[in-house]
C-alpha cells in the first residue's frame, strides 16, 4: 500500500506561481513513477507531469516550460512547481503513484488562478 497526501494548493493571480507537495508513505520501494494529474469539473483527469524512479520527467505541451516536477527521495516527497499560471490551469491537482499494476491517488488539492 502507498499513501499520498497533497498540499500547497490555493488561490493565485494570473502569472503567479505555486508549489504543490506530495508526501509519500507506505511501500515506497515498489513505486516506479510518480505523476501529477489535474481535473476540471466535468472533464477527465489530465496528466500534467511525470517523474520516474531514475528522475526522467515528461510533460504535456500545455504545461511544458511552466511546470516542473521533482522528487526528494530522502524526504519521500514529490513536488510540482507551477509558474506563469493561467486561468485555464484552475483545477484539482492529484498526486498519483504507479507500482506495477497498482495505482494510488492522493485526495487532491484545489488550485485556482484568477484572471
Amino acid at each position: 500500500q502507498v499513501q499520498l497526501v497533497e498540499s500547497g494548493g490555493g488561490l493565485v493571480q494570473t502569472g503567479g506561481s505555486l508549489r504543490l507537495s506530495c508526501a509519500v508513505s507506505g511501500s515506497i520501494f515498489s513505486i516506479t513513477a510518480m505523476d501529477w494529474y489535474r481535473q476540471i469539473p466535468g472533464k477527465q483527469r489530465e496528466l500534467v507531469a511525470l517523474i520516474t524512479s531514475d528522475g526522467t520527467t515528461n510533460y504535456p505541451d500545455s504545461v511544458k516550460g511552466r511546470f516542473t516536477t521533482s522528487r526528494d527521495n530522502a524526504k519521500n516527497m514529490v513536488y510540482l512547481e507551477m509558474n506563469s499560471l493561467k486561468p485555464e490551469d484552475t483545477a484539482v491537482y492529484y498526486c498519483f503513484a504507479e507500482s506495477g499494476d497498482l495505482h494510488y491517488w492522493g485526495q487532491g488539492t484545489q488550485v485556482t488562478v484568477s484572471s
